[in-house]
C-alpha cells in the first residue's frame, strides 16, 4: 500500500474501513480473528496517521493496533526500485469490449478495474510487479 498525499491517505483509510466492515459482516463467527492482511494494512496507515484515529475509524482497539505495530517492522525501502504512482490507460472507443476484474496481492493491496480489454495486460503487470 503506497501512500502519497493526505487525501490519498484518507481515501485508503475509508477503503480499509469498508474492507473491515465487509469482513465483520461475512465472518463465520463473532470471535473470529481479524485476517493478517487487514492488520497489515491498518499498521501501514497507523505509521502515517495517528494510530488512535486509525483505530477509531476501523473500530479497533487502540491497544491491539499498537501491539500489531510493535510486532511488525516497517519494510525497508528497496533501493533503485520505484513503484508506479500512475498508470496511463489508453482511451478506448465507446462501446468497445471491456473487462471488469479485481486483483489482490499477497500484501493485501487490491486493484479493482473496469477497463478496455486492450489495456488490461499492462495494468495487471504494473500492479503485480509493484
Amino acid at each position: 500500500m503506497k501512500i502519497e498525499t493526505p487525501l490519498h491517505t484518507d481515501h485508503q483509510l475509508d477503503q480499509l474501513a469498508g474492507q473491515f466492515e465487509h469482513w465483520r459482516q461475512t465472518r463465520s463467527h463473532r470471535g473470529e480473528r481479524i485476517p493478517q492482511a487487514l492488520w497489515d494494512q491498518a499498521v501501514v496507515l497507523a505509521r502515517i496517521l495517528p494510530h488512535s484515529r486509525v483505530a477509531q475509524h476501523l473500530r479497533l482497539s487502540p491497544n491491539d493496533l499498537k501491539k500489531q505495530m510493535a510486532m511488525q517492522v516497517a519494510p525497508p525501502a528497496t533501493p533503485g526500485r520505484t513503484l508506479p504512482g500512475f498508470v496511463e490507460v489508453p482511451s478506448a472507443a465507446q462501446g468497445g469490449p471491456t473487462i471488469e476484474m479485481e486483483l489482490q496481492r499477497q500484501d493485501g493491496t487490491r486493484l479493482r478495474l473496469h477497463a478496455p480489454d486492450t489495456a488490461i495486460a499492462a495494468i495487471v503487470r504494473s500492479f503485480l510487479e509493484a
